[in-house]
């Protein structure tokens, strides 16, 4: 295994104990520069992120280091240098003997560049996305996009869903298929973080022209986790009027979110309409089936043959999302490569141990209230009051239909961690939940989230 591969393996692993926001602001642009003997040197952009990194995360990032090199990895070194661009190769069936090297170099060349234009990473497209019965529908819809960009029916595009779950890797498959029908296209892939960070930085220097010129020209624009918008009303503001802009030249939008429009706490009206304007599809967590199509696909991506009973022992105790299979898959891989040896079912296990053991046990009541609490953005405070506002009972009842189901309080149990309330409150909140679970698509993802949220972070 490369250094490359070692720290991808790393990432994979702790990325499944981070909020994306935070994966994201740390780890962008670091990477193994070498090791040396009982020491590891990684490299950083920035003095601020070394800071960070020394301050916050070395212990998990040394575990991690141990979990795939070994225990004798002591030490870990953050330097400030730049990290080369690590050139991804080309997906294709064909191997890669069979590929002349000029041509592989080009399609490197070209991946590299797709990245680098537009923040397209060349792994997301609709070749290797694996359809299930949790998100045919939003696949459905995006491939109308890529064929019909522009049009009323699907203009906006708002794809919503839990962590890791492939919204990214869809609207990112939308512009890859745009630019292999026409190569002229302009296309932006964005977060809402950095079109706010933008905006900020525009106002200060004075660049509004330029900013607006940027988000106001694209043919397609790709923004992800919509939800942050939330709360920040200049961000709202410009939005609305780049929204406009684009919607009125025919241009398309394409947006994700954790979740639908109607239920982003802070945000605007004008914004939430428009939002519903085109097409809304969800994706659920996938089902058994569609996880061991997700393995053997990952699987084939990585040249690595698994035993059928492996491949289904990780489908069945890694249900959340796509990502923690995926980090699954890579502890197991750099394992095996690192110490050079077979994999049997028992040894996995092992393996991954402590990943499905820092799972469901791990949920206390507290962790559960603060999860809602920060699912609907209501404090604590409010939430067990005696206030009966809708706005709070029923963010209440959830609750308490959550205690019951995932951890089996009993309904006095529930009644006291919500305020001293009386067991039949309890028991009345849980038989409405139940039912409205049973027949609202909506309410289940809104609970799966919420779950989501409770067991990782």
């Amino acid at each position: 295994m490369t250094n490359q591969q070692l720290w991808q393996a790393v990432l994979g692993e702790l990325e499944l104990s981070l909020s994306k926001a935070n994966f994201t602001t740390w780890f962008k642009n670091t990477g193994v520069s070498c090791i040396e003997g009982e020491k590891v040197l990684v490299s950083v952009p920035n003095t601020f992120t070394k800071a960070w990194l020394e301050k916050k995360y070395h212990h998990s990032i040394l575990k991690s280091l141990q979990n795939f090199v070994g225990p004798q990895i002591k030490e870990v070194v953050y330097k400030v240098e730049i990290v080369k661009p690590h050139l991804q190769k080309a997906e294709t069936n064909i191997t890669a003997s069979s590929v002349p090297a000029a041509l592989a170099k080009t399609n490197e060349c070209r991946q590299a560049d797709t990245q680098n234009r537009f923040g397209l990473n060349p792994k997301y497209t609709f070749a290797n996305f694996v359809i299930g019965k949790n998100n045919e529908l939003a696949h459905a819809a995006s491939q109308a996009v890529a064929n019909n960009p522009g049009k009323s029916t699907y203009n906006p595009l708002f794809i919503y869903g839990g962590v890791g779950l492939g919204k990214t890797h869809l609207i990112q498959a939308i512009g890859h298929a745009l630019l292999a029908a026409d190569a002229n296209k302009k296309i932006l892939y964005i977060t809402s973080e950095k079109f706010t960070n933008d905006y900020v930085q525009a106002i200060k220097g004075r660049t509004m022209e330029k900013f607006k010129q940027l988000y106001r020209s694209p043919d397609l624009l790709l923004i992800d986790d919509v939800q942050f918008m939330a709360a920040k009303d200049g961000t709202q503001q410009e939005f609305f009027h780049t929204f406009n802009e684009l919607h009125q030249s025919d241009k398309q939008i394409v947006m994700t979110s954790d979740r639908p429009p109607k239920a982003i706490p802070a945000l605007e009206q004008r914004l939430i309409s428009r939002f519903e304007w085109g097409m809304i599809a969800d994706i659920s967590q996938p089902d058994y089936e569609t996880r061991i199509a997700i393995l053997k696909a990952k699987c084939g991506e990585k040249g690595l043959v698994l035993d059928s009973n492996i491949i289904n022992y990780i489908a069945s105790v890694i249900q959340n999302n796509i990502r923690e299979l995926e980090g699954a898959l890579n502890k197991i891989i750099a394992y095996q490569q690192f110490q050079h040896i077979t994999l049997g079912l028992d040894l996995v296990k092992n393996i991954l141990l402590p990943q499905v053991a820092s799972g469901r046990k791990s949920a206390t009541p507290k962790q559960l209230i603060n999860s809602v609490a920060e699912f609907y953005d209501l404090r604590l405070d409010e939430l067990l009051g005696q206030s009966r506002e809708k706005r709070l009972a029923f963010p209440r009842q959830i609750i308490m239909y959550l205690m019951r189901e995932e951890l089996q309080s009993s309904y006095p149990a529930i009644g006291q961690e919500l305020g001293g309330r009386d067991h039949t409150t309890a028991m009345h909140a849980y038989s409405k939940i139940s039912k409205e679970v049973a027949t609202s698509d909506r309410l289940k993802q809104e609970i799966e989230q919420i779950k989501q949220r409770i067991y990782n972070g």
